[in-house]
């Protein structure tokens, strides 16, 4: 199936955040029994995919058909509070912006306690797979990105509910 189609989307991933929960499991943790560092971005690329999925682009879909890739350009976390063994996580994910051929996406991540243990961002950039270089997003990307972006307030954080 060509990009410029896409799968059926889930009319449930709406202008909220998109969740997803894990498990701290004991794999995860490290010797101070804490979720180790690098495996939070292990369960923030499983939202992005999932989320991407729920857009209609699955990132399978995408790698098999083979004309575009979205490679990660930049990763950041910044942990608030240690996760620990056993915990549930919500992880809420969230489109921060979007330019031609690249968009950024914000996570935060919600203990048991409902409090910020992580916040992180991801970007990707769009390329031509045979060129290995950038290319504008294709347009049914774009608008699905773009009609599922949450709503934005003056401080650029998608999750400010001002």
């Amino acid at each position: 199936m060509p990009v410029s189609t896409q799968v059926q989307p889930d009319s449930s991933v709406g202008c909220e955040p998109f969740e997803y929960q894990f498990r701290v499991a004991l794999h995860d943790t490290d010797a101070a029994r804490r979720l180790f560092f690098g495996h939070l971005f292990r369960h923030l690329h499983d939202a992005y995919e999932l989320w991407m999925e729920a857009l209609g682009f699955p990132v399978d879909m995408l790698i098999r058909e083979g004309e575009i890739l979205l490679p990660l350009i930049h990763a950041e976390a910044d942990y608030r509070a240690p996760m620990h063994h056993g915990e549930r996580i919500r992880v809420q994910l969230a489109l921060s912006q979007r330019e031609a051929t690249r968009f950024t996406l914000a996570y935060r991540c919600l203990n048991d306690s409902n409090k910020l243990a992580a916040t992180g961002l991801t970007r990707h950039c769009c390329i031509d797979p045979k060129r290995q270089k950038p290319i504008s997003l294709p347009k049914t990307l774009a608008q699905a990105l773009e009609c599922r972006a949450v709503h934005r307030t003056t401080t650029g954080d998608p999750f400010d509910e001002r």
